[in-house]
C-alpha cells in the first residue's frame, strides 16, 4: 500500500464522514482514491505556503531595510546614521522546507500512479513548479544558493536523502527555466486533466492561467540574468511570447494570493516609513494615480487648515502654497491640482538632512504642528502629520484609522472593516514592463516597446486601484471630514475616468527619449507593492539614477560621507549541530560570503552571483 500522510488522510475522512464511527470502521476506499484526495489536499496546503505575512519580514526586512534602501521611504521619521545596518531579519530559507516537502509528496504520488492516471494528473504535478519557484526566487534574491534540486526527498528515497547539496544560482536559473517551460506546456494543454476546482486558491482550477504564470516566472528569472547573459535572457522573452501558453495580459490573469476570508496579514503594527520627498514630488509632478493608492494622505484637510488659521499657527510651507484664502484670511479651497493631490508630501532621506535647521518643517512636526487649546474648560491638544506614510492597510487589513479633525472636534473613524488580505505574487503589469525592457534591449518581439509599456503602466494602475478598493483604504470613496458632499467626493482617492490616459500622454511615458530608464522607473513604481521585487529591480537596473531629470537617486550622506548600502542579506553562520552542516557550509563558502556579519561594506562587496555584473546603486542601466 502507498504511503499516505496520516494527518491529511484523517482530515479527508472527517470531511467525508463527519464523526460517524460506524462509517469510519466500514470504510474500504481504493488506494487510488485516497492518493487523489491526499494529492488535492497537499496541493491546497502548498499554495497556502507560497506567501508568509510574517511580522519580522514586514517590520524589519521591508520597512527597515528594503523600502529605505530603495528610496521609497525613510526609516521612521528620517534615516539615521545606522539605517544601512541590517539587524533582525528574516533571511533564512527554512520556511521553504514545509512547502518543498508538500510538493515532493504531490510529485511522488503522481509518479507512482498507473500510467492512465498518471497521464491525467500531469497538470496537477506541473503547478508544483511555480508554487515552489516563486517563494524560492525571493530567497534567491536575498541569500543566493539554495537547497532545491535534492531538497524534500527524504521520505521518498531509500536510504532517506537527509543531506541535500546546495544548488548554485547559475544551476537554479537553468533548472527553473527548464521546469517552468515544461510546466507551461503541460498546463496550456490540460483539457483532459484532473482539476483542483475551488481547492485552487488562486485560479479556481484554471490551468491556462497557471501556464501564463509560469511564463511570468520565466521572465522574472530572465530579468535577473540580463546583465549576466543578455542573449539567454532575451531568448527567454522570445520563447515566452511565442509560447502556446501565452502570457499574462489582463488584471484577471494576475496571481493574487488570498489565503481565506479570515486572513488579514500580521495583526501587529508595521511601522511604515514616511515617503521620500524626491519620489513624492516625482509622482505628484506627473499626477501619477498610484501616489493616491500607495500612500496615506497627510492630516491637513480643509478643517485642519482652518484650525491652524484660527489659532494663528503657521502652516507647513509645502501645505500653505496650495491654500486659497478669502478676504478675511479663511480657508477658501485648494489651488490646483486640488484634493486629493495636495495631501501628499515627503521628507528628505539623506541622514545629514536631519541636521539642517530649515528642515525642521519635516523633522520637528511634533512641535511645529501641534495645537493646544481649551475646549469646554478642558485643555486638549493634537499633533498633525504634514507628510505622508506608506499606507499600512495595503499589507495588513486589521487596521483602524481616525480621520484628522480640529481639536475637540468630531471623532470620525474607519474601523471594523477588516476585508481579507490580497497579495500580488505576480501581475500582467510586471509581464508587460519586462517585455518593454527586453524589446528595448534587442529581443525579437512582435509589439513595440511603447505598446508593452503602455499596457504595463495601465495594468499597474488598475491593479493598484483594485487592491486599494479590496482593502477599503481610508479616503478611497471620499473624505468624510468635508461636510460638503461635493468636496468630500472630490477628495476621494479611487481611480477616475481619464486619469490613465492623461498619465500616458505625459513625457515620462514617452520611450523615444531615455526609454530604458523610463521602463525601469515604471517597474520601480509598480513594485512599491512588492518590496522584494523592488530591491532586486533597483540593484539590477541602477535606477533611480543619479542626476536623472525624471526620478533621481538621492545620495545618502552621513557626516559628509556617502553611506554604503548592502546588496544581500546577512548569512547566518551554520553550526555543527546541523545535520547538513557540511553541505551548508560548503555552499556558503563557494559563494565567497562572510557569515554572521552585518557590516554594510561586506554585504555590498560580497555580491550574489546574479548581482555581480549589475550597476552600482544610482549608476543607471548598463
Amino acid at each position: 500500500m502507498k504511503k499516505i500522510n496520516i494527518l491529511s488522510l484523517f482530515v479527508i475522512l472527517l470531511v467525508a464522514f463527519g464523526c460517524d464511527k460506524d462509517k469510519l470502521a466500514e470504510i474500504n476506499t481504493p488506494v487510488s482514491e485516497l492518493d487523489e484526495a491526499v494529492l488535492e489536499y497537499s496541493a491546497t496546503q502548498a499554495i497556502k505556503q507560497m506567501y508568509r505575512n510574517d511580522y519580522t519580514i514586514w517590520f524589519y526586512n521591508n520597512n527597515d531595510y528594503y523600502y529605505p534602501w530603495t528610496q521609497v521611504t525613510a526609516s521612521g521619521n528620517g534615516n539615521g546614521p545606522d539605517f544601512n545596518e541590517m539587524g533582525i531579519a528574516e533571511a533564512g530559507q527554512g520556511y521553504l522546507g514545509d512547502l518543498i516537502r508538500a510538493v515532493r509528496d504531490i510529485q511522488a504520488i503522481v509518479d507512482k500512479m498507473p500510467e492512465e492516471e498518471k497521464a491525467r494528473h500531469q497538470a496537477m504535478k506541473a503547478i508544483t513548479y511555480p508554487i515552489t519557484i516563486q517563494p524560492a526566487l525571493t530567497q534567491f534574491d536575498n541569500v543566493g544558493s539554495l537547497f532545491y534540486s535534492e531538497a524534500g526527498y527524504a521520505q521518498h528515497t531509500n536510504p532517506p536523502l537527509l543531506k541535500p547539496t546546495m544548488d548554485t544560482q547559475a544551476e537554479l536559473v537553468d533548472t527553473w527555466l527548464n521546469e517552468l517551460a515544461l510546466a507551461a506546456k503541460v498546463l496550456a494543454d490540460a483539457e483532459n486533466q484532473q482539476r483542483l476546482g475551488n481547492q485552487d486558491l488562486i485560479y479556481g482550477g484554471d490551468y491556462a492561467r497557471w501556464a501564463k504564470y509560469c511564463n511570468l516566472l520565466r521572465l522574472k528569472i530572465a530579468a535577473r540574468i540580463i546583465n549576466h547573459d543578455k542573449a539567454k535572457a532575451l531568448k527567454v522573452a522570445e520563447d515566452v511570447v511565442n509560447s502556446s501558453a501565452g502570457y499574462m495580459n489582463t488584471v484577471a490573469d494576475d496571481f493574487i494570493y488570498q489565503r481565506g476570508t479570515n486572513f488579514y496579514g500580521t495583526g501587529n503594527g508595521l511601522g511604515c516609513g514616511t515617503v521620500n520627498k524626491a519620489l513624492a514630488d516625482f509622482l505628484m509632478d506627473n499626477l501619477d494615480p498610484r501616489v493616491k493608492l500607495y500612500f496615506r494622505k497627510n492630516d491637513f484637510n480643509g478643517e485642519v487648515v482652518q484650525e491652524f488659521i484660527d489659532e494663528g499657527k503657521a502652516l507647513p510651507p509645502y501645505v500653505a502654497k496650495y491654500v486659497n484664502t478669502d478676504a478675511d484670511g479663511n480657508f477658501d479651497g485648494w489651488k490646483a491640482p486640488g484634493e486629493p493631490w495636495v495631501r501628499y508630501h515627503g521628507i528628505p532621506i539623506s541622514p545629514d538632512e536631519k541636521n539642517i535647521g530649515d528642515n525642521d518643517i519635516y523633522f520637528n512636526q511634533a512641535d511645529l504642528y501641534k495645537i493646544t487649546k481649551k475646549v469646554d474648560e478642558k485643555t486638549l491638544e493634537k499633533t498633525y502629520a504634514a507628510t505622508s506614510q506608506l499606507n499600512e492597510k495595503l499589507f495588513r487589513t486589521t487596521y483602524d484609522y481616525t480621520y484628522p479633525t480640529k481639536v475637540g472636534g468630531r471623532v470620525i473613524q474607519l474601523k471594523d472593516n477588516d476585508p481579507p488580505l490580497t497579495v500580488i505574487l505576480g501581475s500582467s503589469a510586471e509581464t508587460n514592463l519586462y517585455l518593454a525592457e527586453f524589446k528595448l534591449l534587442g529581443a525579437n518581439l512582435p509589439k513595440s516597446a511603447q505598446e508593452y509599456f503602455n499596457q504595463g503602466v495601465t495594468l499597474s494602475i488598475e491593479r493598484a486601484n483594485l487592491i486599494a478598493k479590496n482593502h477599503q483604504l481610508p479616503y478611497f470613496k471620499g473624505d468624510p471630514v468635508y461636510i460638503n458632499a461635493e468636496e468630500a467626493a472630490a477628495a476621494r482617492t479611487e481611480l477616475r475616468d481619464g486619469e490613465v490616459a492623461s498619465y500616458l500622454a505625459k513625457p515620462i511615458c514617452d520611450l523615444s527619449v531615455d526609454g530604458l530608464e523610463k521602463v525601469y522607473i515604471q517597474q520601480y513604481v509598480n513594485f512599491i507593492n512588492t518590496p522584494y521585487d523592488l530591491w532586486t529591480t533597483v540593484r539590477r537596473s541602477g535606477v533611480p539614477k543619479k542626476n536623472s531629470p525624471y526620478l533621481a537617486w538621492v545620495p545618502f550622506i552621513d557626516s559628509g560621507a556617502e553611506v554604503v548600502l548592502p546588496r544581500r542579506n546577512v548569512i547566518n553562520t551554520p553550526t555543527e549541530d546541523d545535520l547538513n552542516y557540511a553541505n551548508k557550509k560548503s555552499g556558503i563558502e563557494a559563494q565567497g560570503f562572510t557569515t554572521g556579519t552585518n557590516l554594510p561594506a561586506t554585504l555590498n562587496s560580497e555580491r550574489l552571483w546574479f548581482d555581480k555584473n549589475n550597476p552600482k546603486y544610482g549608476n543607471g542601466p548598463k
